[in-house]
């Protein structure tokens, strides 16, 4: 991993942070709740994000053996698995979500520096060097902690996200949150009672 892909990599470990103490506010209720995404609720997004990260690492683990694994084994399987995970209590969910970023990151952090130039593809997309993985995933965690509809917004994209030179589909992705309406006064899911500002919750990632 060279310097470039070191800082993307701290990058991720926050945005994923930032992610995790949001979801881990939301209850039972919160969690069956309409998410930003016309006919998901806000299970189905961290359920998504879980599964993500579980198709990165496939594809990690194949630039690292020379042996093309799928991100999926069909799209299929990946609705399925989605909807697998939105079915699940909130606990074991944020549990998945934490657990599956771990993953990938430890794949990721160990993969040799030829790996990263090995072309990958997701489903039907156009193949792409594994080194466009961090960016792609960095991306998706930040666009789906917008579409959960908790409060955080592209306002809260750190600068260097924001400014980042994103590779389509993902820079019209981004494009697209752009548009979301800020959130109105108190529409917002609340964390625990006994959160206050600026304190990270129980349980961190790292």
């Amino acid at each position: 991993m060279d310097a470039a892909q070191r800082e993307l990599s701290g990058q991720l470990d926050g945005a994923t942070q930032r992610l995790l103490d949001d979801a881990r506010t939301l209850s039972e209720a919160d969690l069956r709740m309409a998410s930003l995404l016309p006919g998901w609720t806000r299970a189905h997004v961290l359920a998504h994000v879980a599964r993500g990260a579980d198709a990165m690492r496939n594809l990690l683990i194949g630039a690292r053996s020379g042996q093309a694994r799928p991100a999926y084994a069909s799209a299929q399987a990946r609705d399925a698995g989605i909807d697998q995970g939105a079915a699940m209590r909130a606990g074991d969910l944020i549990a998945d979500l934490a657990d599956s970023a771990m993953a990938l990151r430890t794949v990721a952090r160990q993969l040799p520096d030829e790996a990263w130039q090995v072309q990958v593809r997701v489903l039907d997309s156009a193949p792409f060097p594994a080194a466009e993985l961090l960016a792609r995933r960095l991306a998706e965690v930040e666009l789906h902690h917008c579409d959960l509809g908790t409060g955080y917004s592209p306002a809260d994209w750190p600068a260097a996200f924001a400014a980042m030179d994103l590779q389509e589909p993902v820079r019209s992705q981004r494009e697209d949150r752009l548009g979301y309406p800020q959130p109105a006064p108190g529409a917002t899911a609340l964390p625990p009672a006994s959160w206050k500002p600026g304190q990270r919750l129980p349980g961190s990632w790292l």
